[in-house]
C-alpha cells in the first residue's frame, strides 16, 4: 500500500530502549525511599515529592485548558453550533504545538513511515491486505509509548495453530486530519458515509497494538484479497474449469446430440456417464473455489472481531477525552523523571555531569528492576532546574538539600497565584 508523502522523520531504528519509564510513580517513590539514610529524610523526601506532583497537576490543568480552548474547533464531539463559538477562539497551530508538548513530555515518539509501510506489508495476527483512502485526511500522525512482547498462537492451516512471538505498542495515539469537503468531493469520497464532519480532528489512544497491525487503528481501513488469496481462488477456477468443460463436459453434450440425432442408445449411455463425471469434477472444483473464498471471509470476520477488541476494550481515549490519559501520563512522566534525578544527585557525595547521572540511573534500572532504559537526563535536568532545585556550575550538577528543597519548592506553589502581592 502506498503511503502519502509526510514531512521527513526523525528516524527511530531501536525499539528497545525508550524514555518512557514503565513503573508507576509510587513504586519509584518507595525504592528511593528505601535508600534513605534515616526516617527524617524519608518523611522530607515524601513531602518533596508531593508538593512537587501538586505542581506539576497544576501545569497539567493548565495544558488541558489550553488544548480543549484550541481544539474545541475540530471537535467532531460538538455540534455545529458548539462549534461556531470557537471561531476565532481556537488556533490550529496552537493546538497542534500544545498537543506535541505532552506528547514529548508524556515521552510518546512519533511513528516513522518505515514503520508504517512495514505495518501495511506485514501481519501477526490478521493475515489480510487493508486498503486505506488517504485522500480522506489531510494530515495523520501516529504515536507510540512502551512496548512488549508476548507469545500468541495464530491459526496457520485448518486446526494447526503455529506459537509465534508479537511484539506490541504499550499506546498508541492515532491524529487524524480529515479534509474539508470540498477537497473530498473533488476526490470522489461519499461524504454521506463518512462517520465524522469534514474538517475535524479526530483523536485515539489504543493499548496493546501489535506492531505489524498498526493499520488496523485507522477508522477506514477495509479489507481485500491478497495476491495469495486470489491465485489460490481464481487459478485452480479458472483452469480447472476450463480444463474439466473441455475435456469431460462439452464433448459428453456433443456425443449426446449426436446420439439423440441417430438413435445410437450406447453412445447415448456413456456420454451421459462422462456428463455426470464432469459435473462431479465441476461441483469439486467450485466446493474448492467456494472453500478459498470462505476462508476470505472468515478472515474479514476475525479482522471484524479484533476491530472491535480494539474499539470496546482497548480505545483508552477519543478526541478531547483522550487529553486527560495524555496528560495523567505526561504529568507521571515529568514527576518521575525529575524525582530520580533529585534522588541520585542528592545522595552523591559529589557533583556529578549529565553524563555521569545519565550512566547511574540507567544502570540502576538495569541492575535492580532487568530494565534497559534511555532516561532522558537532560529534560530532568531542565526540570529541577525550572522549580529551583537543580543547579549547574562548569557542567556538573547537583541540589539543595532536602530542608531548602521543600521550603524551595513551597514558595513556588505558594507564588503560582499572586494575587496578594503588594
Amino acid at each position: 500500500m502506498q503511503l502519502p508523502r509526510q514531512k521527513k522523520l526523525k528516524p527511530r531504528i531501536d525499539m528497545m530502549r525508550e524514555h518512557y519509564i514503565p513503573f508507576n510513580k509510587e513504586f519509584l517513590l518507595e525504592q528511593q525511599i528505601a535508600l534513605a539514610e534515616d526516617p527524617k529524610s524519608a518523611d522530607d523526601f515524601k513531602k518533596l515529592f508531593d508538593i512537587i506532583e501538586h505542581y506539576y497537576h497544576y501545569e497539567s490543568f493548565n495544558l488541558n485548558r489550553n488544548l480543549k480552548q484550541h481544539y474545541a474547533l475540530y471537535d467532531p464531539d460538538l455540534s455545529e453550533r458548539e462549534r461556531e463559538g470557537f471561531i476565532g477562539k481556537s488556533d490550529f497551530s496552537i493546538f497542534k504545538k500544545t498537543l506535541l508538548t505532552v506528547l514529548e513530555r508524556g515521552n510518546y515518539y512519533r511513528i516513522d513511515e518505515e514503520t508504517l509501510k512495514a505495518a501495511f506489508e506485514e501481519s501477526d495476527l490478521i493475515g489480510l491486505n487493508l486498503a486505506i483512502d488517504f485522500n480522506t485526511f489531510k494530515d495523520f500522525e501516529l504515536y507510540a509509548r512502551g512496548h512488549h512482547k508476548a507469545k500468541e498462537k495464530v491459526k496457520k492451516f485448518f486446526f494447526w495453530k503455529k506459537e509465534v512471538e508479537i511484539e506490541y505498542y504499550d499506546r498508541v495515539l492515532i491524529y487524524l486530519n480529515y479534509s474539508d469537503a470540498d477537497y473530498l468531493a473533488a476526490k470522489k469520497v461519499k461524504l454521506g458515509k463518512m462517520p465524522i464532519d469534514p474538517g475535524s480532528i479526530a483523536l485515539k489512544i489504543f493499548k496493546r497494538v501489535p506492531k505489524n497491525d498498526l493499520e488496523t487503528v485507522f477508522p477506514n481501513a477495509v479489507p481485500k484479497m491478497s495476491f495469495k488469496d486470489k491465485m489460490l481462488l481464481w487459478v485452480p477456477g479458472v483452469f480447472g474449469g476450463i480444463s474439466l468443460l473441455s475435456a469431460k463436459v462439452i464433448p459428453a453434450l456433443i456425443n449426446m446430440y449426436d446420439a439423440y440425432q441417430t438413435g445410437e442408445t450406447i453412445d447415448l449411455l456413456n456420454s451421459k456417464t462422462s456428463l455426470n463425471q464432469g459435473l462431479i469434477a465441476l461441483g469439486i472444483l467450485s466446493a474448492y473455489c467456494f472453500r478459498q473464498y470462505n476462508n476470505f471471509v472468515n478472515k474479514k470476520i476475525r479482522y471484524s472481531k479484533t476491530l472491535s477488541d480494539s474499539l470496546y476494550f482497548k480505545n483508552v481515549g477519543n478526541n478531547s477525552g483522550a487529553f486527560y490519559s495524555l496528560l495523567n501520563s505526561s504529568e507521571e512522566e515529568a514527576l518521575k523523571e525529575t524525582v530520580l534525578a533529585y534522588a541520585f544527585l542528592n545522595r552523591s557525595q559529589n557533583p556529578l555531569t549529565a553524563s555521569e547521572l545519565d550512566t547511574q540511573i540507567e544502570s540502576w534500572f538495569a541492575s535492580h528492576l532487568k530494565t534497559d532504559l534511555d532516561f532522558d537526563v537532560n529534560d530532568a535536568l531542565l526540570k529541577l532546574k525550572s522549580i529551583g532545585l537543580g543547579i549547574e556550575n562548569d557542567g556538573k550538577w547537583n541540589v539543595i538539600p532536602l530542608n531548602e528543597a521543600l521550603i524551595t519548592i513551597d514558595e513556588l506553589w505558594d507564588n503560582v497565584f499572586d494575587y496578594n502581592q503588594k
